[in-house]
């Protein structure tokens, strides 16, 4: 486009002629532009250089703040227009829209209002783009959805008249701050002896859930636990019944089996899976770490009338050997409020639960329990009497 000079009638926006142009030169391409967004950017780039050289030859205007009039060319084409500078902030974790005048952000755990104004069809042409990579559609046979972005962020749509009178968007980012359990400890989430013990029963092989609310920091907690893995095969999810990925990932010979998330029936499945021996981890949305435990005996029963309580308690205490809570406090930090362990026992509906790190004002501190399968840190080279009881004879 650079090659040669265009022309820029008086009278006419450069901008509105330089916007066509990009438009008509991604026309002739071929390329996708949600696919291809350096594609379009050089493209922007071209039509830039074309216009200074026909300022400098006297026969086009100056354009006034040429590098936004770019960027936005850019995300309305190749990314989601108003939205993307939010989406492109690594500082917003969340991003949501209650109707087409109100946008919404999340920064480290509190809400703002944006300056983003809509029209009713913007909403609607935004979801199209979101959905296309994914192949979902939102309509009124299908009035809500779920998908995820092409960078990880995971959508959710719900339209009239499942909502009132808007349609409503939600977008939750997968801002990872942290790769590796000393990570968290860097960040101040959890303690340098909290974070030897998880990675000490990780390479034990110990069965861990990760328990919290909405944005508490469960997915970034359990990558952080799975890069402790010495070496991992992980079976992971998609957009098939979790239940049949289960069945399919045990017949993989993987060495652990993690999760993302258990809410519904296929926590039998996981179960089972657990008590057998294989290694695994996931993730479960509670309130606290007891609550989780609670809600594991639960959710089991939903897969069937022949799926008892006498045959799940007992089964989730056998199976579940930590579990661990990541709540948010009042600042919007995510930290690790609680470690406790599961001894096995269960008496009538109520498992048996050990403290192993509690939260306390001075922070998360060792309380007194002591986590089951010492023989399995045994075999990984662990004296976990050792590592736990240093750290509760400093804090008693």
């Amino acid at each position: 486009m650079s090659g040669s000079l265009a022309r820029f009638p008086r009278g006419v926006d450069p901008k509105d002629l330089l916007t066509e142009q990009v438009r008509e030169a991604v026309r002739q391409s071929g390329v996708n532009p949600v696919e291809r967004p350096e594609t379009v950017r050089q493209l922007v780039a071209d039509s830039l250089a074309n216009h200074e050289d026909a300022v400098l030859a006297g026969s086009a205007s100056p354009l006034v703040e040429a590098q936004a009039w770019a960027d936005t060319l850019v995300d309305s084409m190749a990314g989601f227009g108003p939205l993307q500078k939010y989406l492109d902030d690594p500082d917003v974790e969340e991003l949501w829209i209650n109707a087409p005048s109100q946008v919404f952000v999340a920064r480290k755990g509190r809400s703002e209002l944006t300056t983003v104004i809509l029209e009713s069809s913007q909403v609607r042409d935004l979801v199209e783009r979101m959905l296309k990579p994914s192949g979902r559609r939102v309509d009124l046979s299908s009035p809500f959805v779920d998908a995820m972005l092409p960078d990880g962020s995971r959508l959710h749509v719900v339209i009239p008249d499942i909502t009132a009178q808007h349609w409503a968007v939600n977008i939750r980012k997968f801002v990872a701050h942290a790769h590796r359990l000393d990570d968290l400890v860097d960040l101040g989430s959890m303690t340098s002896s909290a974070a030897a013990f998880l990675d000490a029963a990780v390479r034990a092989g110990l069965n861990v859930i990760v328990s919290g609310a909405t944005q508490a920091g469960k997915t970034t907690l359990l990558n952080c636990l799975l890069a402790a893995i010495p070496s991992a095969q992980l079976e992971g999810t998609g957009e098939i019944p979790l239940r049949r990925l289960v069945k399919e990932a045990l017949r993989m010979r993987p060495d652990r089996l993690v999760v993302g998330e258990v809410r519904q029936e296929e926590a039998l499945d996981l179960l089972i899976a657990l008590n057998s021996g294989l290694p695994g981890m996931c993730s479960v949305h509670a309130n606290s770490a007891r609550e989780a435990v609670t809600k594991l005996c639960t959710l089991p029963l939903l897969a069937g009338e022949n799926v008892s309580a006498g045959f799940v308690v007992p089964t989730v205490a056998s199976s579940v050997d930590v579990v661990v809570h990541v709540a948010r406090d009042q600042q919007g930090k995510r930290r690790v409020r609680e470690i406790v362990a599961l001894p096995g026992r269960a008496e009538g509906s109520v498992i048996e639960i050990a403290d192993l790190f509690v939260d306390r004002p001075e922070g998360l501190t060792r309380a007194a329990g002591f986590p089951p399968h010492a023989d399995r840190f045994a075999a990984a080279g662990i004296d976990v009497h050792a590592l736990l009881a240093v750290d509760y004879e400093v804090a008693s």
